[in-house]
């Protein structure tokens, strides 16, 4: 997520009695507010894949709706997500997945009560980026040794041209803002040492999306920009040599990412022709299947074990959180939802026997109010609080696209 709230630091203790300074992402926003299944229609959904025999088929899309445009309003009007310029912070746990979702929200057209948020983060990142040499970096310049400052600069530039390009993509047209989005973030594309070709990005060890190994997902979404950008914005002769460094640096940083970050150049490359071999992108998705457990699920945790972080402290980091509670292993909401999507974009026919197991799962672990429940990889947190709720956010996005029949076509390709 783009917005870290640290007021808290806690101490972990270690088996090998070291004492490792841990940022946590906390807050005091307080009790989830609880949206009740009564606040919702009970209209049933239904998806086309083939399950097991008897699986359930259905799904609440409008409880999963109401869920989402409710926690958009809250981030909206939360004070913690309140920037300069009458602004707010976007989210990559919140607000990014919700603009994801965004054409399969949009069917049928009579459903159109999510959009005024939808429409209000789109107003908000234009405000930003025409006042781009004005407002202030989120976190400001010198926030901390780590330079999470201008790292938070360099997220905000590729997270504004994902939002962008995905709401011009519905129109085929790319905006003059948009326009300027993309030189934003060029500017800022690192042009020396071992993240060439990535942006500094933000690092609060609050993985997957503000850890170390986070760069790599930030230029993957910049990859996934560039292949929906319409009119074939990436055949531009003025960005070819940030094209190429950007592919330099995904090619080379491949094998030492974790699977999560893996399967987002997945996703990526099933928008940009050619930026994976069909054997490279055979070999993601049987690496997909092989963490997936018999009930049909995947769990966050196991996608995150990286060879670029070798030895005991590593191998510990992927069983605990920093606060040294257990990491959750078993099938949830984000892992399941955002695995199955990417499968569906990847051209994994529903009525494969391993993704239908998957949406079965989606549509039988739906929660009641219309969300599906993911856990912090972070920190054992309060699933019945604002905060709590953050990937549980991301989970109901993505299950809504993986279980939508519009879901499959999300931003097609622009070109060759």
């Amino acid at each position: 997520m783009l917005c870290s709230f640290r007021r808290e630091f806690g101490i972990a203790k270690s088996l090998f009695a070291t004492v490792l300074l841990l940022c946590s992402c906390s807050s005091n926003g307080g009790k989830y507010t609880g949206y009740t299944a009564e606040q919702t229609s009970t209209t049933a959904y239904t998806y086309s894949g083939q399950g097991a025999a008897g699986a359930a088929s259905t799904w609440n899309k409008a409880a999963a709706v109401s869920y989402l445009d409710q926690r958009e309003r809250w981030w909206m009007q939360w004070k913690d997500a309140k920037r300069d310029n009458d602004t707010f912070c976007i989210s990559c746990h919140t607000n990014l997945p919700f603009v994801f979702a965004h054409s399969a929200l949009r069917a049928p057209p009579t459903e159109t009560k999510a959009f005024d948020c939808e429409d209000k983060i789109v107003e908000d990142v234009k405000r930003r980026v025409q006042r781009w040499d004005s407002v202030e970096s989120y976190y400001g310049d010198k926030e901390d040794a780590d330079g999470n400052g201008p790292g938070s600069r360099a997220t905000e530039a590729v997270l504004n041209v994902v939002i962008l390009v995905f709401h011009d993509s519905l129109t085929g047209e790319l905006s003059e803002d948009t326009r300027l989005a993309f030189k934003n973030m060029w500017a800022l594309q690192q042009v020396s040492g071992s993240e060439q070709g990535a942006w500094l990005w933000q690092k609060f060890r609050l993985s997957p999306w503000e850890a170390s190994e986070s760069p790599y997902f930030g230029a993957s979404l910049a990859a996934l920009a560039v292949g929906i950008a319409p009119r074939n914005y990436r055949a531009r002769p003025e960005i070819q040599s940030n094209l190429a460094s950007l592919r330099q640096y995904l090619d080379r940083g491949s094998p030492r990412q974790p699977l999560l970050n893996r399967i987002d150049l997945l996703w990526a490359s099933t928008k940009w022709p050619g930026l994976l071999t069909p054997e490279q992108q055979k070999s993601i998705i049987g690496e997909i299947y092989e963490k997936q457990k018999k009930d049909g699920g995947w769990s966050l945790s196991s996608l995150m074990w990286s060879s670029r972080y070798l030895g005991i402290p590593s191998l510990l980091t992927t069983r605990r959180r920093n606060d040294w509670t257990p990491q959750e292993t078993k099938s949830d909401g984000f892992a399941t939802a955002y695995l199955a999507f990417v499968l569906e974009q990847a051209g994994v026919p529903r009525g494969d026997d391993r993704l239908a197991t998957a949406l079965t799962w989606l549509v039988r672990n739906q929660d009641a109010r219309g969300f599906w429940t993911a856990y912090s990889l972070n920190r054992r947190r309060d699933l019945d609080s604002d905060v709590g709720r953050f990937m549980t956010d991301a989970a109901t996005a993505f299950a809504v696209l993986a279980l939508n029949e519009n879901g499959s076509q999300l931003t097609q390709s622009s070109g060759p």
